[in-house]
């Protein structure tokens, strides 16, 4: 009977982008945390029932911006971000700061 190997996937990741505060590997870590957001983002929105035309008029944004967030754009504005999710989702923005 042959065993699996079975490897943690923070060791994959530092095989592919490098150990934790190399500069590929700090990138990959930025990209994944804004890939995150925009699930987030969307899970919140379609758990209230809304569309992404409903939730841009709630936040006085546009369609297009909703998509954007949710499809792992860069360049989210704090303002922006903190907009949808006071007025559009009802809800607070907590940030936490890893050093």
């Amino acid at each position: 009977m042959k065993t699996k190997n079975i490897t943690a996937f923070s060791n994959i990741l530092d095989q592919e982008y490098g150990k934790r505060g190399t500069p590929a590997r700090e990138l990959w870590e930025q990209e994944f945390e804004i890939f995150r957001l925009g699930v987030q983002l969307e899970e919140a929105r379609t758990k209230l029932g809304l569309t992404q035309e409903q939730l841009a008029k709630k936040c006085g944004t546009r369609k297009s911006d909703i998509s954007k967030m949710e499809n792992n754009a860069n360049d989210i504005p704090l303002s922006v971000l903190m907009q949808i999710i006071h007025r559009g989702f009802g809800g607070r923005l907590k940030l936490t700061l890893k050093l």
